[in-house]
């Protein structure tokens, strides 16, 4: 898994995906960084988490979108299966690729916590538990969108599908209040992942909200994995 982990990160560096994602989200969060705290002069970094939600949308699928689609594409995903490791073993060597990327991406805010305790006492225990659910939150994210690359060779289609999810994702809450029916906007909240990242924003660790995330990050691991297997015996 190992070596699968470090062939994701190097091809990532060898091409331009890793430097157009680390500018986009250095660009992105940086200006809401500067509009929220700096021309507001606040230590909360609440607003410049919630605005990058919407642009971590689309981050994601940029990261995820060729991690199955492009093996596939390049013919390079029989050598890939036949290789002497498991299923598991490759979709979570690529997963952990695509998610170590993500937290990179996403370790900026802990240096906008830092610059602004040379001026301030920021709220750290807010600051860290958001961080953590940010974290969380991608990690269900990627999970999903490798699963999408996992079903196209296409890492244009890849992208844009994982973009329509995570949209979709996204307004989950809308959805819930639009849906007059009960029991439809009962189940729709059960797995909105807005209710279970809120507690983050305040602070709070839940371990429901944890177990959460990271049971839609399993699930989706082991659709992979059995879309791999499929293509494996076919």
């Amino acid at each position: 898994m190992s070596a699968i982990l470090k062939r994701e990160l190097s091809s990532y560096f060898n091409s331009a995906i890793a430097y157009v994602v680390f500018a986009a989200y250095f660009f992105f969060s940086g200006l809401f960084f500067h509009t929220y705290c700096v021309l507001f002069n606040s230590t909360s970094l609440s607003y410049v988490y919630a605005d990058m939600m919407m642009i971590i949308l689309f981050i994601v699928p940029i990261i995820t979108m060729k991690t199955f689609a492009d093996e596939k594409y390049q013919k390079t995903d029989q050598a890939l299966l036949t290789s002497p490791v498991s299923l598991f073993q490759i979709v979570m060597g690529k997963y952990m690729g695509a998610f170590v990327m993500y937290a990179m991406c996403s370790c900026i805010f802990l240096l906008y916590a830092i610059v602004i305790s040379f001026f301030a006492v920021p709220e750290w225990s807010v600051i860290i538990c958001t961080f953590i659910g940010l974290l969380l939150f991608g990690a269900a994210l990627v999970a999903i969108d490798i699963f999408i690359s996992s079903l196209t060779e296409s890492t244009i289609v890849a992208a844009i599908v994982s973009m329509a999810v995570n949209l979709v994702i996204y307004m989950m809450t809308s959805f819930a209040n639009i849906i007059s029916i009960d029991w439809i906007s009962w189940i729709i909240e059960k797995i909105n992942f807005a209710t279970y990242y809120d507690a983050f924003k305040y602070g709070l660790l839940n371990i429901t909200d944890i177990v959460f995330f990271l049971s839609v990050a399993g699930l989706f691991i082991f659709f992979t994995v059995r879309v791999l297997e499929k293509r494996r015996w076919s």
